[in-house]
Parts: C-alpha cells; sequence; structure tokens
C-alpha cells in the first residue's frame, strides 16, 4: 500500500469491503482509522486498534474511535464482534498471519466475518523484517508477512476459518473468511 494512501479517504475498492460488513466491527491494525471513520458515516458500531502511537494520535484528533493496542493483548468486546477488518496490508502484522487469524477468531462472534486483504494470485507468501523509513527518520525492525490469495485456504483452514469469497477490486485483491 502506498503510505500517503493511509490518509486518504476510501477508496471505491474499500467502499466495496465496506459494503460486506456486519456491526459491530473491529479494524485491526487500523492506521489513522480511514475504515472505521467512514462506517461510523454509515451508522456502523466500530472501532479501531493499532500499535501505532502516531496512526494512533492522528485518528483521535480526527475524532474517530481509535485505541492504542496490540491486537495480541487485552481488547474490549473480545469474542463478541460480527467483523473484523483486516485491510491495507495488516495480514503482516507480528509477522506470522496464522496468530494473527487464530486471534481474529478469538475476537469474533460465532458466525464472525474477517474480511482480509492479501497479495495477488501468484505472488509469494513470505515472512521478512522490515522497518519503515522516512528521510533520516527510521522505526525499529519489525518481523512482517505477506500473504498471496494462492495460499489463503490452507492457512484460513488451519486456524478455523471458511474461505467465503476471494474477489479482485481495482489492483486489490480481498477475501471474507467465515468463522464457524
Amino acid at each position: 500500500m502506498n503510505l500517503m494512501s493511509w490518509l486518504d479517504a476510501t477508496s471505491p475498492e474499500d467502499e466495496d469491503v465496506l459494503d460486506r460488513v456486519v456491526g459491530p466491527v473491529l479494524d485491526v491494525g487500523c492506521g489513522p482509522g480511514r475504515h472505521v471513520a467512514a462506517l461510523a458515516g454509515r451508522g456502523v458500531l466500530a472501532l479501531g486498534v493499532d500499535a501505532s502511537l502516531h496512526a494512533v494520535q492522528i485518528a483521535v484528533n480526527r475524532g474517530v474511535p481509535v485505541l492504542k493496542r496490540s491486537v495480541f493483548g487485552p481488547l474490549p468486546g473480545t469474542g463478541r464482534w460480527a467483523t473484523l477488518l483486516i485491510l491495507d496490508g495488516s495480514i503482516g502484522i507480528g509477522g506470522d498471519p496464522a496468530a494473527l487469524l487464530k486471534r481474529g477468531v478469538e475476537l469474533l462472534d460465532r458466525g464472525g466475518l474477517m474480511l482480509v486483504e492479501v497479495d495477488r494470485p501468484g505472488s509469494r507468501s513470505c515472512i521478512l523484517t522490515a522497518r519503515l523509513e522516512s528521510g533520516t527518520q527510521a522505526t525499529e525492525w519489525f518481523p512482517w508477512a505477506f500473504v498471496s490469495a494462492d495460499s489463503l485456504k490452507d492457512l484460513a483452514q488451519e486456524c478455523r476459518l471458511a474461505v467465503r469469497d476471494i474477489w479482485r477490486g481495482g489492483e486489490r485483491w480481498f477475501a471474507s473468511l467465515v468463522k464457524p
């Protein structure tokens, strides 16, 4: 994802994903909260969580309900969320997509839905170490992962999820996963 679009309004592809949500919604790795803000504008109860203080400050300054938390720590509403959003590359959080999806299963209510963004079919799933750089500033190194649409079915099965749908939106790829 282009980091500048992180601050933009939601795109038509984002809006297509948001059309599929059922509230309440937890946006995992929400950044500055653009999806949470769009859902609030639709009257859908939503909350964002992100580990980045900078991103959370941007969201809070915009009036968007976002908590500075790790998805792997205590979160409100555990086991009661109807939809989890894992968009804009957030499937890579922690460098362990299986751990993230399993945590998502804990957060969701029975029959809950995860809407995730994945890499295009034919790409390679991988785990790596990354950092963000801007000019002379850089973050610490952190584990990150990329998940190809091709490997999502096996990953979902490992995490006790069912793949409902995989679709393309512009140049982006998305999937809906269901907790039985």
